[in-house]
């Protein structure tokens, strides 16, 4: 509940919102046992990274041999298997408690940059893939120009580009967003050159962008700019209250005073080497915190909450960083997508997680330290909108989801 944990709690619904909160109630109709918490938002997703986990790890790997290993795989989506994936993807999302989702669409084109009959086929495929896996999504579309400061597209970066932001924006406008809601997303300051950013100053929707997540970005932005990332998209107008920015992992003191909210992806993070963020300090400077499973090297809401926590121990040395509302309140944070949510109380989406407390890594856990102790895997129901989409750990829109992903992602490799 928004003061705490609560017993006996009922919760009625109409028209997909909760429109009674009472606790100490009898134990009558649909009764849940566990810990009921509000959805998760997962605030910033890549679908197709998906089809890479587990795959990047040869020679050790780098950051940078990771990104050749991404574009080796978006050069052999289309439409119709990027749903196939993404549909398994988002059912993923489901079953680990996630009840919206902030998808960061930057394959928008055939190989080559050919554009598709349908310019928006990529996209239309994930407003699909995800209405047929029950769970709500902000399509943040993403403006995606240049190969770096001063650099074209190389070959397979063409498939995300549209020339300029005007074209960005035509593609945009002709989106049919069905039940998803479209926002906009900047790649990045090298994606996206100075000249063109200040379009986005009049964005009046969710607006997410890509920032300071390796220290050669940084580098590089200073080079070509004379400034960080941070202070180029302050200058251009692009940040605001509306502005999410995604990582933030290596900002300066400066760039935290010109945030109002920061992505976290902590499991994508640590995967690719990044560094860790100051949580911390941007929480304390006024920053709200939200949290992403980016490439789904790791699907697990619980997971990014405890690393969001157990990072900043391991940066600062000591315990106790961060309270478990504060981790929640992270977790669940919808309006970072632009949505309401994540808060169990009349007139919010009906919209919940059921967490086991009788599993070998919950049993005997007080129910307000679960976030340290349970998984996606204690996942037992979830109702998005009023409707059961998972129960007894199964989902009810997908069949077997798990043989859909490896049926997918092993075609992917094959072709």
């Amino acid at each position: 509940m928004p003061d705490g944990v609560a017993s006996g709690v009922r919760l009625e619904i109409a028209d997909g919102a909760f429109t009674e909160v009472s606790k100490d109630a009898p134990r009558k109709g649909t009764v849940l046992p566990g810990l009921a918490l509000p959805g998760f938002a997962n605030g910033h997703s890549h679908a197709f990274h998906r089809a890479l986990r587990g795959r990047t790890h040869h020679d050790r790997g780098t950051f940078w041999t990771w990104r050749e290993r991404m574009y080796t795989l978006a050069e052999r989506l289309d439409p119709d298997s990027y749903y196939r994936l993404a549909r398994g993807v988002y059912a993923e999302m489901v079953l680990a408690g996630y009840t919206a989702v902030g998808e960061f669409h930057y394959l928008h084109h055939a190989p080559g940059g050919k554009r598709y009959a349908d310019p928006n086929a990529m996209g239309h495929a994930l407003i699909q893939a995800a209405e047929d896996a029950g769970i709500r999504l902000t399509l943040l579309d993403a403006c995606y120009l240049a190969g770096g400061f001063g650099r074209e597209l190389s070959a397979v970066q063409l498939r995300f580009g549209d020339g300029d932001v005007d074209g960005w924006a035509e593609r945009v406008d002709a989106l049919k967003p069905g039940s998803a809601l479209v926002g906009a997303a900047v790649h990045s300051v090298r994606a996206v050159p100075a000249g063109q950013l200040p379009f986005f100053a009049d964005w009046d929707g969710p607006l997410h962008v890509h920032l300071s997540e390796q220290r050669a970005e940084n580098e590089d932005c200073l080079a070509h700019h004379g400034c960080t990332p941070a202070e180029l998209l302050d200058g251009a107008g692009v940040l605001g209250p509306r502005t999410v920015a995604v990582h933030g992992t290596h900002l300066t003191d400066t760039d935290i005073g010109l945030l109002s909210q920061v992505c976290f992806c902590p499991t994508t993070e640590r995967d690719l080497g990044d560094g860790i963020g100051e949580a911390r300090r941007l929480a304390d400077a006024g920053v709200d915190l939200s949290l992403g499973s980016d490439s789904q090297a790791v699907v697990d809401p619980f997971e990014e909450l405890r690393a969001l926590e157990l990072n900043e121990r391991l940066a600062a040395e000591e315990r106790g960083c961060f309270g478990v509302a504060e981790l929640l309140a992270a977790g669940t944070r919808h309006s970072a997508l632009g949505r309401d949510g994540g808060r169990l109380a009349v007139g919010a989406p009906a919209d919940l997680v059921v967490v086991g407390l009788d599993s070998v890594r919950t049993a005997g856990t007080e129910p307000s330290g679960a976030v340290f102790a349970a998984s996606a895997a204690d996942v037992t129901d979830v109702l998005i909108g009023g409707r059961w989409v998972v129960r007894d750990r199964a989902h009810q829109l997908i069949d077997r989801p798990a043989t859909v992903l490896a049926e997918e992602v092993e075609a992917l490799w094959r072709s």
